[in-house]
C-alpha cells in the first residue's frame, strides 16, 4: 500500500515543501520556521475550516485517493475456449453465431414494474451542487441518449433561487427541478428513466407531491447517504443574502450568516463564502416502512434507496429493509466516493471501501435469499469507469447486482464535450483533440450515428451529450467483448466463478477462488480422464 499524504494534495491545492514526510502526519521531517508554504496545517493557519474541502467549488470534482490494501485490481476476469451462455433461444453456440456484437447488454431493475436500460450503468446523484447544476443539460440529454437512468440528487428544489412556497412551506414552484426534468423527457426513448433522491430538507419541503402532481413521475429515491462522507449534501453559497435566504428556508449554514461577527467578516473580505448543509438522517424500520408506504399512496410506481459506506448494521438495516418494503433498487455506495463537494480528509479516512462493502453486500444477499426472503435488485456504486468495473462488479455480486452506478465517469465526458464546443468556437482546440480534426462531425465519433437516428434534432444537443453517449458506447462494446471471451451473452449468465482473485487476501474477502485453485478440480478431471 502507498504511503498517504494527509497534509497535502492537490484536491485541497495544497503541498509538502520537504521531500521527506512522516507517514503518519503527513508534515514535513524538518518544519522551518520561515516556511512560505503550502501544506495543510500552513493553510489552515489563515483560512481555517476553509481547507476542508476541495476546491474550487462549482469547477472541479473530487475522488478520494487513499489506496486500499484490496481493490478490484485484485481480481482478474476469466476467459474460456468453449461455450456460449445467453445465445437466443435455439441459436446454437459457433464461431458464426457466438461472436461479440451479438452479446446482449441490456440491464434492467424493479420490484414489479421494471425499467430496463441499454447498459448496466447509471449517473450518481446529480443534486445541488454547482457542476451539477451548470452541466445538467450535457448529463441529461446524454444519460437520456445513452439509454440509462439519470438520478437528480437531493436539495435542488431547496436551493433554487426562484423557488415558491405555499403558506404551509410546501413548494408550488420550482423552476430548477421543472427544467432537469423536462430536458431528460425531451430526448427519453423507453430506456432508463430520471428519479430524483430525497433526503430530510426534501421531505419536509413536499418534493415528493411536487413530482407526482408536476411531472407525474414514477420513481422517487430515498437517501441514507453516499461514499464520500457520512454527514448530508454541502454547497458553498457565496453571497451573504444567498446564505440567509437559505437559512430561512431551514437549512443548516455555516459560518452562521445571521451573526454580526461573521456578516462583518464577510464585509471584510476574510469571509469569502458560506456552506449550506443537509441534516442528518436518523434511520428506524417502523419510520422507513412508513414512508414508503406513503410515498406509495402519493402513486409513485417504484421507490429506490440509496445507501453509503456505513459499518455492517446500517448495510444489513438497508438490505432487510428494502427487502420487506418491496424497494425496486437498493444502490450501495462504498467509500472514498466521488463528490462535487464533501469534506477531503473525510473521504478519505471514513467508511468501508467499495470492495469490502461488496463482499459483505453479497453475503447478506445471501443470507436473506436462504432464508427465502426476496432480496431487491442491487447497484454498487464506489469508483468505478471502466468496462472491466462492470463485469467485476457484476460477477462479484451475482445474481443479485444488475448495474454499476458511476459518478465522475458519466460527468467527465460531459464537461469534456462541452468544452471542446467551447474550443472550436475559440479555435483553442488542444492538440490532442485537434488531431481528430477541428469540426465537431470530425472529433465525435458518434456524431453521424445520432444524426441518423435524431435528424434535425440533433442541432439542439449540447456537445456534452454526444461525449457521454460516446463514452457510453465505449463501455458497450468494451463490456461485449470481455463477455464474449467468458462465453456469456447476456448479462444474466455472468456468475462469480467468471472472475478469479489474484491474491489470498481478496479470496478470503470476497469470497471469490484464488487463482491457483479456480477451476482446478475441472483442470484434474481434464488431466486424469481417458
Amino acid at each position: 500500500m502507498n504511503l498517504q499524504r494527509p497534509n497535502g494534495n492537490d484536491a485541497t491545492k495544497t503541498f509538502n515543501r520537504s521531500k521527506s514526510v512522516v507517514p503518519g502526519s503527513g508534515l514535513c521531517s524538518r518544519c522551518v520556521d520561515g516556511c512560505r508554504g503550502n501544506c495543510e496545517v500552513f493553510k489552515s493557519t489563515f483560512r481555517g475550516r476553509e481547507v476542508i474541502y476541495p476546491g474550487p467549488f462549482g469547477d472541479i470534482t473530487a475522488g478520494g485517493d487513499k489506496d486500499y490494501p484490496i481493490d478490484y485490481s485484485h481480481l482478474n476476469i476469466q476467459g474460456y475456449a468453449l461455450g456460449a451462455e445467453g445465445l437466443p433461444k435455439g441459436v446454437e453456440g459457433s464461431p458464426d453465431t457466438a461472436t461479440f456484437p451479438k452479446v446482449d447488454t441490456e440491464t434492467e431493475y424493479g420490484w414489479e414494474k421494471k425499467v430496463k436500460m441499454k447498459l448496466p450503468i447509471f449517473t450518481g446523484a446529480l443534486g445541488s451542487t454547482e457542476i451539477a447544476r451548470k452541466n445538467w443539460e450535457h448529463f441529461a440529454v446524454g444519460a437520456a441518449i445513452s439509454g440509462v437512468t439519470l438520478v437528480c440528487g437531493e436539495n435542488v428544489c431547496g436551493i433554487d433561487p426562484k423557488l415558491e412556497l405555499d403558506k404551509n412551506g410546501k413548494i408550488s414552484k420550482a423552476p430548477d427541478m421543472d427544467r432537469r426534468i423536462e430536458l431528460y423527457k425531451r430526448f427519453h426513448d423507453g430506456y432508463g428513466e430520471i428519479l430524483v433522491q430525497m433526503n430530510v430538507e426534501d421531505t419536509r419541503l413536499g418534493v415528493a407531491e411536487y413530482l407526482r402532481k408536476k411531472h407525474n413521475l414514477e420513481t422517487i429515491e430515498l437517501k441514507w447517504g453516499q461514499g464520500a462522507k457520512c454527514i448530508g449534501g454541502e454547497i458553498k453559497v457565496k453571497s451573504l443574502e444567498r446564505a440567509l435566504e437559505l437559512q430561512k428556508r431551514g437549512y443548516i449554514v455555516t459560518p452562521d450568516p445571521s451573526v454580526h461577527a461573521n456578516q462583518q467578516a464577510f464585509k471584510d473580505g476574510a469571509i469569502k463564502e458560506f456552506e449550506r448543509h443537509s441534516r442528518l438522517g436518523f434511520v428506524s424500520e417502523e419510520a422507513f416502512m412508513n414512508e414508503v408506504k406513503r410515498l406509495r399512496d402519493l402513486g409513485f410506481k417504484r421507490i429506490t434507496l440509496k445507501t453509503g459506506a456505513y459499518a455492517m448494521r446500517e448495510l444489513a438495516m438497508a438490505i432487510k429493509y428494502s427487502s420487506i418494503a418491496g424497494i425496486d433498487l437498493l444502490t450501495i455506495d462504498g467509500a472514498p466516493g466521488g463528490t462535487g463537494m464533501s469534506p477531503w480528509r473525510m473521504m478519505e479516512e471514513w467508511g468501508i471501501p467499495t470492495f469490502y462493502l461488496q463482499a459483505l453486500t453479497y453475503e447478506f444477499c445471501q443470507r436473506l435469499s436462504q432464508k427465502g426472503m426476496r432480496v431487491p435488485d442491487i447497484a454498487i456504486a464506489g469508483g468505478f469507469s471502466s468496462e472491466d468495473h462492470v463485469f467485476k462488479v457484476l460477477a462479484m455480486g451475482a445474481p443479485y447486482v444488475k448495474a454499476v452506478c458511476m459518478g465522475r465517469a458519466l460527468m467527465i465526458p460531459g464537461m469534456v464535450g462541452k468544452n471542446i464546443g467551447t474550443w472550436i468556437k475559440e479555435n483553442k482546440l488542444p492538440p490532442n483533440v485537434s488531431e481528430f480534426g477541428s469540426t465537431v462531425k470530425e472529433i465525435f465519433v458518434c456524431y453521424e450515428e445520432l444524426a441518423d437516428k435524431y435528424g434535425k434534432d440533433i442541432n439542439d444537443m449540447p456537445l456534452g451529450a454526444i461525449g457521454i453517449y460516446s463514452f457510453s458506447q465505449k463501455i458497450k462494446v468494451g463490456l461485449q467483448q470481455l463477455m464474449a471471451g467468458s462465453r456469456n451473452f447476456c448479462l444474466n449468465t455472468i456468475s462469480r466463478k467468471d472472475i478469479m482473485s489474484l491474491t489470498q487476501e481478496a479470496a478470503k474477502v470476497s469470497g471469490i477462488a484464488y487463482v491457483m485453485d479456480a477451476y482446478r478440480q475441472e483442470a484434474e478431471s481434464v488431466l486424469n480422464g481417458k
